[in-house]
């Protein structure tokens, strides 16, 4: 996928976080990429690591940086003491329009992925995301297993947490399921 592609998947990711309610900051692109990428396999290229809060690209974050630079994402002051969310500049509505038609073999997985992050919080994000990790790295293990797993690269995520997150995962991948 070329570059304009791709950041024209995440322009219009972050548009429809935005309708979907989600407070649509660094974090909630961070981990709904991740999911679009690795859950629905839409290339977008970005490798992501597992790291403080989930899984991270560092890639996917210049790229953010790059494409505020460029005037087509821009901040959006929120009160304290809440961070401010991303949102759709004027410049990037227009890259959106002018290479629809490139990227809406993509419409589904991205509606997809912004009906699961609606309005989550960071925290939940990062055990779903980690849930996710968990079972895309170490394979088809017990949910059990990967429950340990999960609490291994995240000891301050309870087993009730992780529990909770390794069987919404479950529900969310059988959904991808029926998209085909």
């Amino acid at each position: 996928m070329e570059m304009m592609e791709k950041d024209a998947v995440l322009l219009k990711l972050a548009e429809r976080l935005k309708a979907h309610g989600s407070w649509c900051g660094e974090t909630h692109i961070q981990k709904s990429t991740y999911l679009l990428q690795e859950m629905l396999h839409v290339p977008l290229g970005f490798e992501f690591i597992l790291y403080k809060h989930g899984p991270f690209s560092f890639e996917l974050k210049d790229e953010i940086a790059e494409m505020r630079a460029d005037t087509l994402l821009t901040w959006q002051e929120q009160p304290a003491p809440y961070g401010d969310s991303l949102i759709v500049a004027p410049l990037g509505t227009q890259m959106l329009e002018s290479l629809k038609s490139d990227i809406s073999p993509y419409d589904a997985q991205i509606e997809f992925v912004a009906e699961i992050i609606n309005n989550r919080g960071v925290k939940d994000l990062e055990k779903l995301a980690t849930a996710f990790y968990v079972r895309n790295t170490c394979g088809e293990i017990p949910p059990e297993e990967q429950v340990k797993k999960l609490c291994q690269f995240k000891p301050h995520i309870t087993s009730d947490d992780a529990r909770l997150a390794v069987q919404e995962i479950d529900r969310i991948i059988s959904n991808t399921k029926a998209m085909g």
